[in-house]
């Protein structure tokens, strides 16, 4: 029987990539980290031993602890959390019985450096549209929640990313970016170890809007339509930013839980109105 400060893989994987996913901390010791040096998505590690150092740092309600088998190392650092008045619970079985599911789990190797006040910078063109809007948002709800996004005029994002440890996206030259067919979030999905079928689905549908292949996939249209009026609606690339997330996180939703509803007007004779 589960213990009752525990929650269970398959619940935490139906938190992954939502706006109300709890702060997700990876407490595992160096040994175990360095034997498989990959993340829970949307994970950041810290060390149990300086929890009370920490713990004043989580900008969520609540949080979930992960270690390498849910055992004494997130149970007390979660007790920790709880003790300063965090909710807080243990991923049931840990890290191990997270990529025992088959669940993603994004390469260390693949994240930029954080900052001294922690969370990742990325820099890119000014007046996104498409793809410049879905990076950050999978960047956000995947990779680290409290990553910053610098705009600023095209031919100086190669500079800010140097002059302010910035990381360039979406323009030619640089990591990430295109490649071939696939789009800067194409890129992202697989670098990050992200191809699951919800990410793969919306990764078809934004490199149809972003690459004019609108033939990909019948949403293309939609998301194209959308990202355009968005940019048209907001003069503030930022704000812009926070309502294409929002955008994203409805686009997603679809791609893992309703791609087979379908919608009929006038409802059957004898059927319920929803």
């Amino acid at each position: 029987m589960p213990s009752p400060t525990t929650i269970s893989i398959d619940k935490l994987a139906r938190l992954v990539g939502t706006p109300h996913c709890p702060a997700l901390i990876d407490v595992r010791t160096d040994e175990d980290f360095s034997a498989d040096p990959r993340l829970v998505p949307g994970s950041v590690r810290r060390p149990h031993h300086a929890v009370r150092e920490w713990a004043a740092s989580i900008k969520a309600p609540s949080a979930i602890v992960i270690c390498q088998q849910g055992r004494k190392l997130s149970e007390g650092t979660a007790a920790w959390l709880r003790h300063d008045g965090l909710a807080a619970e243990t991923l049931e079985g840990g890290f191990e019985a997270w990529i025992a599911a088959g669940l993603p789990a994004v390469p260390v190797e693949r994240l930029p450096d954080t900052t001294a006040s922690g969370g990742t910078v990325w820099v890119t063109r000014a007046r996104p549209k498409i793809d410049r809007i879905a990076c950050p948002w999978l960047i956000r709800r995947f990779i680290d929640p409290d990553a910053s996004f610098l705009f600023v005029a095209p031919q100086e994002v190669a500079m800010v990313g140097e002059r302010f440890d910035a990381t360039p996206f979406d323009i030619e030259g640089v990591f990430w970016s295109h490649r071939g067919t696939a789009c800067t979030f194409d890129v992202m999905v697989e670098e990050f170890g992200l191809a699951i079928p919800p990410l793969l689905t919306l990764a078809t549908i934004v490199r149809g809007a972003d690459t004019a292949r609108l033939d990909l996939a019948p949403q293309a249209a939609g998301l194209l339509a959308a990202s355009l009026g968005l940019s048209r609606m907001f003069a503030d690339d930022l704000q812009q930013l926070e309502a294409g997330i929002l955008l994203y996180d409805a686009f997603y939703r679809w791609c893992r839980d309703a791609t087979g509803e379908t919608h009929n007007w006038p409802a059957a004779r004898g059927g319920s109105v929803r």
